[in-house]
């Protein structure tokens, strides 16, 4: 008989829901073989319920706290090797003999059912309802621990494959900016020196924390506010940016560097192309959705707009590499309820949202 559970138990640690459930199980198996057997008139039907239920669940009950006591390390919910066959057998000899002792004391049988002559048949039943229950929790209890395998490895493979997108994006966004400084080194020294000084802040902040799947929209609010500081050295009085962070949403977990590529796309793509740059504005917002409210993250940018970046920038390798990988978090995250949509402005700029639901959490 196996519990459907999901962390090492021990006999004294068990969840007692399935636990019951188990023993309401066996106990209507009882009250099933007592009805059987009193309309083949072998005796009254209260002697062949106190039979029946003192048999069953006695033997139930050795069987499902003996497999709590001799199960492996971890979720298996069942002891392996002989230790598995030796406990039914145990269980049913104890269960026999104990609930026949119940039995002839409330039947008030001075001979007792192990010397009478039903003791065959009622042993003969006592074996096969045992094996069957055993083998039928045995059995749910087995799929319930593939299936909790099944998802816990699913869990591991969508993590490792966020932590892959992730360690990609990382570097793409430190050789921009590198790009930019060693621009600047050359052009610009002391705001070289302003830039590589963000430069320092931003590493510390981004690497000093552990790394997660998702993390506060507040760190990542934060994290982009330093990136847009060093874009901002950079370009001077061509990047003005607002972020607009709700208080209501600062702890509304997100994958970690959702919004700094919106942002480099945003920039390379939109304000780089015009002489006087433009603003970009990062705002957080909530809206309802078919199962849920849906959280919605916007990159708004005054640029030139899709389609009028110059070609050689659009075509160049790797140009939209954030926004590829932003999609496929978002994929992984949340399926087809995560998305990313580039809209055009009416006049010019682009939107970058992004949309997922409010409280979800990773697969």
């Amino acid at each position: 008989m196996a519990l459907c559970s999901r962390s090492p138990r021990t006999m004294l640690h068990f969840d007692l829901r399935p636990f019951a459930r188990h023993g309401l199980l066996t106990a209507v198996l009882c009250c099933l073989i007592a009805l059987a057997l009193t309309l083949s008139k072998n005796g009254p039907w209260d002697v062949q319920l106190v039979y029946s239920l003192a048999i069953g669940l006695s033997s139930w009950l050795v069987i499902e706290l003996g497999r709590h006591w001799l199960r492996g390390p971890g979720d298996i919910p069942w002891p392996m090797g002989w230790r598995g066959m030796a406990l039914i057998v145990c269980g049913i000899g104890v269960g026999f003999g104990l609930g026949t002792t119940l039995g002839d004391a409330y039947s008030g049988d001075a001979t007792g059912l192990l010397h009478g002559h039903d003791a065959v048949p009622s042993l003969i039943i006592t074996v096969a309802a045992s094996v069957a229950i055993s083998f039928f929790f045995y059995s749910r209890g087995k799929a319930a621990y593939l299936q909790a395998r099944m998802a816990q490895a699913q869990r591991d493979a969508t993590e490792a494959r966020l932590k892959l997108l992730e360690a990609q994006l990382e570097p793409h966004m430190m050789f921009n900016t590198l790009a930019n400084l060693r621009v600047l080194i050359a052009t610009d020294p002391p705001r070289a020196q302003a830039m590589l000084d963000h430069l320092i802040a931003y590493l510390r902040a981004t690497l000093g924390g552990a790394r997660s799947t998702l993390h506060p929209l507040q760190d990542e609010f934060a994290r982009l506010a330093d990136y847009l500081e060093i874009m901002a050295v950079r370009m001077g009085p061509r990047l003005a940016f607002t972020l607009d962070l709700p208080d209501a949403l600062r702890a509304v977990p997100v994958p970690p560097l959702l919004l700094q590529p919106l942002v480099e796309n945003a920039i390379r793509h939109g304000l780089e192309p015009q002489v006087v740059g433009g603003q970009i504005d990062v705002r957080a917002s909530t809206r309802p959705g078919p199962a849920g409210s849906l959280l919605v993250l916007e990159v708004v940018d005054s640029g030139v707009g899709l389609g009028a970046a110059p070609a050689h920038d659009t075509d160049r390798p790797g140009s939209h590499f954030g926004l590829t990988q932003v999609r496929e978090r978002l994929a992984t995250l949340y399926g087809a309820q995560g998305t990313l949509e580039l809209i055009a402005g009416e006049a010019h700029g682009t939107c970058a949202r992004v949309t997922f639901p409010l409280n979800s959490s990773t697969p």
